[in-house]
């Protein structure tokens, strides 16, 4: 039985997804054995020590250290999570990258701003143009220099396109304030934090689906509809997207600056 399907948690639709779905159950148990164990407890010295069965009050206090032995229980406990789970799958978020970032993947720059996220992708080259922030405009929401040669088959979208099966890198940033993008059903999180480099996540889909991003930082009054799209589709759609993208990208640029092209 799962306690976190059992209190509605979405299905894992991520390569790492089981695992992480292991340890919120595990953390669960321990706290559904916790709530036992005290609710039992506080039973127990309502009736034990009501006022009718003791007028006069001890004052010699506990002479056991049954209480000691239980907070050492939950100390080894919260170790064994810590260190038997928590820190494993941190490692592989984190020393896996290198190997990641060198193998076939999807990159893509994710921008937080109040209240929306925009989605910044390489084109068919696979570099980022540079950003610039001071062309951000009206019609260059993120700055990117067009004159830049690697920048004219970039692209934006509203939506957080990526493949199935392949592994997607996400470089989360904010033009703002601190944001933090989250997707549930891949079990991942990361803070935008405006200012600094981008900040990479990474996680592979390993079912087709649509869903909603969201903010987990309140981020200001509009912090609750800070929702977003992501869709995952077969490769083959997501190629045929992506170049159709590049391609649009790449004529429009042209079209206003020869420059841009190499």
């Amino acid at each position: 039985m799962s306690p976190s399907k059992f209190l509605g948690i979405p299905d894992s639709f991520s390569q790492h997804g089981p695992e992480v779905d292991h340890l919120i159950d595990v953390v669960h148990w321990f706290m559904i054995v916790l709530f036992i164990g005290w609710s039992i407890y506080l039973a127990v010295t309502l009736i034990k020590h009501r006022r009718s069965a003791n007028p006069k009050a001890s004052y010699t206090g506990v002479t056991n250290h049954v209480s000691s032995h239980v907070e050492i229980a939950v100390i080894v406990v919260e170790a064994v999570l810590l260190l038997g789970f928590a820190i494993p799958q941190w490692r592989v978020r984190t020393d896996e990258f290198d190997k990641v970032s060198q193998s076939d993947h999807v990159r893509v720059r994710v921008i937080g701003w109040q209240f929306g996220w925009t989605y910044h992708y390489p084109g068919k080259d696979g570099k980022f143009g540079r950003i610039d922030p001071f062309q951000i405009s009206g019609t260059n929401e993120l700055g990117i220099d067009k004159n830049d040669p690697y920048a004219a088959d970039d692209f934006t979208s509203p939506i957080l396109k990526l493949p199935v099966n392949i592994p997607a890198i996400l470089d989360i940033n904010s033009k703002d304030v601190i944001h933090n993008y989250a997707i549930v059903p891949m079990r991942i999180q990361q803070d935008a934090i405006p200012g600094k480099h981008d900040i990479p996540m990474w996680f592979t889909p390993t079912k087709t689906l649509e869903t909603s991003v969201v903010c987990a930082q309140l981020c200001g009054e509009g912090h609750g509809n800070m929702v977003g799209s992501m869709e995952v589709i077969t490769q083959a759609d997501y190629k045929s997207w992506a170049d159709a993208q590049s391609d649009s990208s790449l004529k429009a640029n042209s079209a206003k600056s020869p420059v841009a092209l190499r």
